[in-house]
């Protein structure tokens, strides 16, 4: 059995880290490279209990990344970093998954609103395909180039599109909540993200303007047919690690609890990562260090509105474990593999 090499560009972040985790691993992957300018020249196995040849790697300097030695090469970079990097590694034949937005929407004239870039790699957004295997599968077989989800679209689109799909809601009108620990602003020195600033308090930021919006709003159309405007309002939240998302959308007629709930589980009921149950159930401590979504829905029958909740750990299946998902789901292995121990 072959097992290929793969490389880490950006090791030292959250999702760079949680990738290292599971790469090391992985039955199908050797950790062959990893890239940090922050820990260039220390071993992994000085910053995570590695064990055996993963933990004796050495850290290199992000600048090498481009000439990375392996097959699969990993971007946990800024999406401006990795939009210049994948052009270079595809033209070499290394197969990219990249956790950035730099590949995520089809709109190459979206970048600059929403990503503060005009894209270098136009002719590349139409080869990307999406790593949501859920509402993606199928054009996932043989990705040389895979646009890994963002986090708050992961849980957002995984709750929304079943049902929009399903003709029981309105595409339009969508209203969404999502609240994330901090580990989703990256990993990062800021007055802005210290304990201090943030203990005992939430706030929104971002409104209007968040990039998950577009993608969201992408993913649903692509799934389900259609999906109007969406408004968007993120939390931020003082816990490490998780999102829960609440959506609410306009019923279409008298649409009930148990409908929508079909709907869900038609979609899932087989997935080995996404879990339908009780709306009031979604909680995120029950996700939190494991790859699965769990999604639910209710009826507000005196609004006349149904509300979808989804939780899910924003550095598993909101960027590393989603990420492995997708190669796997790629190179046609079992999309559990490296995933089956991640208990929670």
């Amino acid at each position: 059995m072959h097992v290929h090499p793969a490389a880490i560009v950006g090791a030292s972040g959250y999702a760079g880290l949680e990738l290292t985790r599971l790469l090391a691993r992985h039955p199908r992957v050797r950790l062959a490279a990893l890239y940090s300018d922050r820990w260039s020249g220390e071993t992994a196995g000085a910053r995570l209990p590695l064990d055996g040849a993963p933990a004796a790697l050495s850290y290199r300097p992000l600048a090498d990344g481009e000439g990375a030695d392996a097959e699969i090469a990993f971007l946990a970079t800024p999406a401006s970093v990795s939009a210049e990097l994948a052009p270079k590694l595809l033209a070499r034949g290394v197969r990219v998954v990249d956790l950035s937005g730099a590949f995520r929407l089809a709109d190459l004239a979206a970048y600059p609103a929403w990503y503060g870039f005009a894209h270098p790699a136009p002719e590349l957004l139409a080869e990307a395909r999406y790593g949501l295997p859920e509402l993606a599968r199928d054009g996932l077989s043989g990705a040389r180039l895979v646009s890994n989800p963002g986090c708050y679209a992961t849980a957002i689109a995984l709750a929304l599109a079943p049902l929009v799909r399903s003709g029981l809601v309105s595409p339009e009108g969508i209203a969404v909540t999502g609240l994330s620990g901090v580990s989703g602003a990256g990993r990062k020195a800021s007055e802005d993200y210290s304990f201090v600033e943030l203990g005992e308090d939430l706030h929104a930021y971002r409104l209007g303007k968040h990039q998950h919006v577009p993608e969201i709003e992408q993913t649903v159309a692509r799934f389900a047919g259609a999906c109007g405007a969406l408004s968007f309002t993120p939390v931020l939240v003082p816990i490490r690690r998780g999102i829960l998302a609440t959506a609410t959308l306009r019923l279409a007629g008298g649409a009930s609890a148990a409908d929508l709930g079909a709907a869900l589980q038609a979609a899932y009921g087989r997935e080995a990562f996404v879990r339908p149950m009780a709306a009031e159930r979604v909680s995120v401590k029950d996700v939190v260090r494991t790859n699965r979504c769990h999604v639910g829905v209710a009826v507000d029958a005196r609004a006349g509105v149904a509300v979808a909740v989804s939780a899910i750990d924003n550095l598993v299946k909101g960027a590393a474990g989603q990420a492995v998902q997708a190669l796997n789901a790629a190179m046609g292995w079992p999309e559990a593999t490296g995933l089956d121990l991640l208990g929670g």
